[in-house]
């Protein structure tokens, strides 16, 4: 059921928001000069998959987590699209080839080996990553390892149809504040 929705949902936002997609790709030529974003990140049974993004950060930014890159390196447009979670948009497409969900742990990267071992102790890569879920809507990012692997674990394990929604819900409404990146 879940994949049902996820494919509805993704399609729907990728079809509709085609014209802000567009707008936003296009202001980004100018800001940047290669408005998406691509990064290899860890999906579902620790396979790898290329997550698509709107570009926040300068194109010479070093490949790391969030939290650890510099806020100097967000651009102007960059600013605008974390606040809004707009430059998750392009993910969309990520859910519909079924490599993630929109409800999931946030997927991490290679390199992120103390959250890749927290997360396989407690099987959250038997799930497909996600765009959102408790721990974006909770306030904790990648800088916590241990809290993130088991707050992923926790949504798992409480995964209903509600929850599903109310995370979509809070996301899209502001809460939580997505990926920090120190000052």
């Amino acid at each position: 059921m879940f994949r049902v929705l996820d494919l509805v949902f993704s399609l729907l936002g990728l079809v509709c928001g085609s014209p802000v997609l567009l707008v936003i790709y296009l202001i980004g030529l100018f800001d940047t000069g290669s408005p998406i974003f691509r990064q290899e990140r860890v999906g579902r049974n620790k396979k790898p998959f290329v997550l698509v993004k709107f570009r926040t950060m300068s194109v010479d930014t070093a490949s790391v987590a969030s939290h650890l890159a510099s806020t100097a390196s967000i651009t102007k447009l960059g600013g605008f699209l974390r606040r809004t979670k707009l430059d998750e948009l392009p993910q969309l497409w990520n859910v519909l080839k079924g490599e993630m969900s929109l409800v999931g742990p946030r997927p991490g990267l290679f390199n992120q080996t103390e959250l890749t071992q927290a997360r396989d102790a407690k099987g959250v890569f038997n799930v497909r990553p996600g765009i959102t879920g408790l721990a974006q809507i909770s306030d904790i990012d990648m800088s916590t390892p241990e809290l993130l692997a088991e707050t992923d674990a926790k949504m798992i394990r409480d995964k209903s149809l509600k929850n599903y929604f109310v995370y979509i819900i809070k996301t899209v409404t502001g809460s939580g504040s997505g990926d920090r990146v120190k000052s």
